[in-house]
């Protein structure tokens, strides 16, 4: 395994294009209401990142392989969907949930973000599933400093989210990115604490878990991307790049409209 260490010329470059792929999500919040489609968000996203960002949708015809071209510019996993949701002309529905994932490239720069939006009112068991795993998020980010371990990462998330009667998806995970949208390392949502790689100042990557509110078991749909729970449970994901500093972390993906930290993440 070969992981980069960014210059501070790289993370320059990187804060931009995760500032931008932040942006894009706070314009995609005010649409995202029962009625609207998910194609219709894509062209939204589409036309902003290309035409006012002068940037590049990473996930268009993104075909790593045994998969066909990606064939929208942004991800949306509605409810049962884990990851990987291709935008469609379904309408959304009071109460959905959905996942919208969002890569923007900048100059060379991958910026990998993704936010949850409850359409409408949610059920109270839905807005704790996507609160639960948004605090997930933060239990992996805030273990992120120099001299810990991947695993330190994982270890918090699964813990928190067990403890809280929710699963880890363990097919997909975090991972490193830069100039290739994938690079190593692995995060993984699950572990055994002071094991895998030590991390070290100048790394870059995505902590995404995908928390179920049922079974942790996952299928493909039919179309060759989408992810889904086997059980049809809900299933909720957020995702933020992190950075590791000299002395802990920086998230990369913000913006005006980033949510705060939860209240044990804060300063």
């Amino acid at each position: 395994m070969t992981i980069s260490i960014k210059s501070e010329a790289d993370i320059a470059g990187m804060r931009v294009a995760g500032r931008l792929a932040a942006e894009v999500l706070d314009l995609l919040t005010a649409h995202v209401k029962p009625g609207v489609t998910t194609d219709a968000l894509d062209k939204i996203a589409h036309d902003h990142i290309v035409y006012e960002q002068n940037a590049v949708p990473a996930p268009l015809n993104y075909a790593p392989p045994g998969y066909t071209p990606y064939p929208k510019s942004i991800c949306t996993s509605i409810n049962h969907q884990v990851c990987h949701g291709i935008p469609n002309e379904r309408p959304l529905k009071n109460g959905d949930i959905v996942n919208i994932d969002i890569t923007v490239i900048k100059d060379g720069w991958h910026g990998d973000t993704s936010r949850m939006f409850i359409v409408g009112e949610g059920s109270i068991a839905a807005k704790r599933l996507v609160q639960i795993t948004y605090d997930a998020m933060w239990k992996g980010i805030v273990r992120v400093k120099p001299g810990a371990r991947l695993d330190d990462i994982g270890h918090a998330i699964q813990t928190f989210t067990e403890q809280n009667g929710f699963s880890v998806v363990r097919e997909f995970c975090g991972h490193g990115i830069g100039t290739r949208f994938h690079e190593d390392p692995q995060v993984l949502h699950y572990g055994k604490p002071g094991t895998l790689d030590e991390l070290k100042a100048g790394m870059t990557f995505t902590i995404e878990p995908m928390i179920n509110a049922g079974k942790r078991d996952i299928r493909e749909a039919g179309d060759g991307w989408t992810i889904v729970t086997r059980d049809r449970s809900l299933s909720a994901q957020w995702e933020h790049t992190v950075l590791v500093t000299d002395t802990g972390y920086e998230v990369l993906t913000v913006s005006a409209g980033t949510p705060p930290p939860p209240a044990f993440a804060q300063p």
